[in-house]
């Protein structure tokens, strides 16, 4: 199975875990805004030396690979003059998604500081804890502050993290969501939602019944079945 399959199963599970036992779970997805386009590449690069321990004929490939690039914009008339591009890793490429995670590595330690489990693919990144229902208050409060945290690091590593668009789901059996909404003014910088769309594992419900994703699938066999026809 793929190592991303495999790690969205087990969050998943563990959500299901906490549940089952009568837990309560909230789910963080982060959202970062162009985020393959801020990584900083002499960031990178010491980055690369120093936390990996990577160095001389690796290190300069991986130079070469980064910097000396040019775009410009071209339009029927003409064409600009060609400037560096000093930021972003190349998108569409397998070194992208492995540079970026590379580069944001610390951001899962900053996460785990504060008793939250991440988990990253790419530029998705998710934050996910449980709790007691009586302790629902205390698990909002420490999500606010790691995620105060996370964007704090993201601002001082060049990138930046979409606060309207950063979105927060709470996963529980639907007898419990009347504990919910007496601890949401903790979070009210962010969104809360009944279901979160994920790119490692589609749309999630907060009573992690998949519906919406299934709705979803269907509704676009359905439109390109009619398509076809």
């Amino acid at each position: 199975m793929h190592s991303t399959e495999t790690a969205v199963l087990e969050e998943l599970a563990d959500i299901l875990l906490a549940l089952d036992s009568g837990d309560l779970a909230m789910l963080t997805v982060l959202h970062l805004s162009a985020a393959f386009d801020s990584v900083d590449h002499d960031t990178l690069l010491k980055r690369l030396q120093k936390s990996y321990g990577l160095g001389g004929q690796l290190l300069n490939w991986f130079a070469s690979y980064l910097c000396g690039r040019v775009q410009h914009v071209c339009t029927s008339a003409a064409c600009c003059t060609p400037s560096a591009v000093t930021y972003g890793v190349p998108q569409g490429s397998i070194l992208g998604p492995i540079l970026f995670l590379l580069y944001t590595a610390d951001l899962l330690q900053l996460v785990k500081r504060h008793q939250l489990i991440p988990h990253a693919y790419a530029y998705d990144t998710q934050i996910y804890g449980f709790c007691r229902p009586a302790d629902s208050a205390e698990l909002c409060e420490k999500v606010s502050v790691c995620v105060d945290e996370v964007s704090a690091w993201m601002a001082s590593n060049r990138l930046q993290l979409n606060h309207a668009k950063t979105e927060v789901l709470w996963c529980t059996s639907s007898r419990r969501r009347h504990q919910i909404p007496s601890v949401r003014s903790a979070l009210a910088a962010l969104t809360c939602s009944q279901f979160l769309r994920s790119t490692t594992s589609g749309s999630i419900d907060a009573d992690m019944t998949k519906r919406t994703h299934v709705t979803a699938v269907v509704r676009a066999c359905f439109a390109a079945e009619l398509h076809d026809s």
